[in-house]
């Protein structure tokens, strides 16, 4: 049995800028494997706030039609780059067909940026709220640095280079764009039913999902604010869940997206190079096929695909 501070310690022998990827892993399928999927989550809910992003999902048809599928190829694509690194060829396949998808459509460096900065900034402040300890210094430096390298190599420009400037980011451009959109709405009830499906039907997941969301985030999307006695139910239910967790040990087995039951859609493992969205004709009226943008130095590589068996 594991300490509970055993990863703790061990992130602290480590250097967050030469080894961000090792330290965002741990925190990632060990440290807080359950709260940082939960709150990686609640970052796509407030990207569907901005109208620009929630419209141009809701148009491509596939958080409707597909949400299942939608939410695999999104953690799966992501799980290959965390499992094996960004320079390896599983995770540089990976970010080639991630960035293949982001080119077949009309996405403003802009909402890119700001994409980007709600993976980095959600789960700090997540697990200040929930989890059972927060991230130290190191954790954050780790995970800002993490998000850099992986927004270059998607092609994004004018990056942050620390967490504080991420939040600045994330905070500004919601303070700015959030509002409402017809289609932002319809992507939102999409997936908090997928979400609801994750859990036995007799559990008010969509009215406890609402109850973590605050008050902007709330209004954008055009959802009632739940009742307050159910905002404090459902906030301090899981604060009660993380003063538990300190008297837990430490997990000694990494949990990775294949490792959940959610993620349904390839029972017979999957292919890198066939996930993902791939639609005929561009909104620009290109064709698919013509990057729009640069893909770093991803582009034009062709790699091994690995096979994975999900469970």
């Amino acid at each position: 049995m594991l300490s509970r501070g055993h990863w703790r310690r061990h992130v602290a022998s480590l250097d967050p800028q030469r080894d961000y990827h090792e330290i965002y892993r741990t925190l990632m399928t060990l440290e807080f494997a359950w709260d940082m999927n939960q709150a990686l989550s609640f970052a796509l809910f407030r990207t569907f706030a901005v109208p620009s992003i929630g419209r141009l999902l809701h148009e491509t048809g596939e958080f409707e039609a597909r949400p299942q599928k939608r939410y695999d190829d999104t953690a799966l694509l992501l799980d290959e780059v965390l499992r094996h690194g960004m320079h390896t060829p599983e995770g540089r396949a990976a970010i080639r067909r991630v960035n293949q998808m982001h080119g077949s459509y009309d996405i403003t460096n802009d909402d890119m940026r700001y994409v980007l900065s709600t993976f980095a900034v959600v789960p700090k402040r997540w697990l200040d709220d929930y989890g059972w300890r927060s991230m130290s210094r190191t954790e954050v430096e780790a995970s800002a640095r993490y998000y850099v390298e992986l927004g270059r190599l998607m092609g994004i420009k004018d990056l942050p280079t620390t967490y504080s400037g991420f939040e600045r980011l994330m905070d500004s451009y919601e303070a700015e764009r959030f509002g409402f959109d017809t289609g932002g709405r319809r992507v939102a009830d999409a997936t908090l039913a997928l979400m609801a499906s994750f859990y036995p039907a007799w559990a008010p997941m969509r009215m406890f999902s609402r109850a973590l969301m605050d008050e902007p985030l709330l209004a954008a999307l055009g959802y009632p604010a739940p009742p307050r006695p159910v905002v404090l139910a459902a906030r301090n239910g899981l604060r009660l869940r993380g003063v538990l967790l300190r008297l837990a040990p430490s997990r000694r087995r990494p949990v990775h997206v294949t490792d959940l039951p959610r993620t349904r859609s390839y029972p017979d493992g999957f292919d890198v190079e066939a996930m993902g969205t791939f639609p005929r004709d561009r909104p620009d009226g290109g064709t698919v096929g013509e990057s729009r943008g640069p893909t770093a130095d991803t582009r034009g590589e062709r790699w091994p695909l690995r096979r994975s068996d999900a469970t």
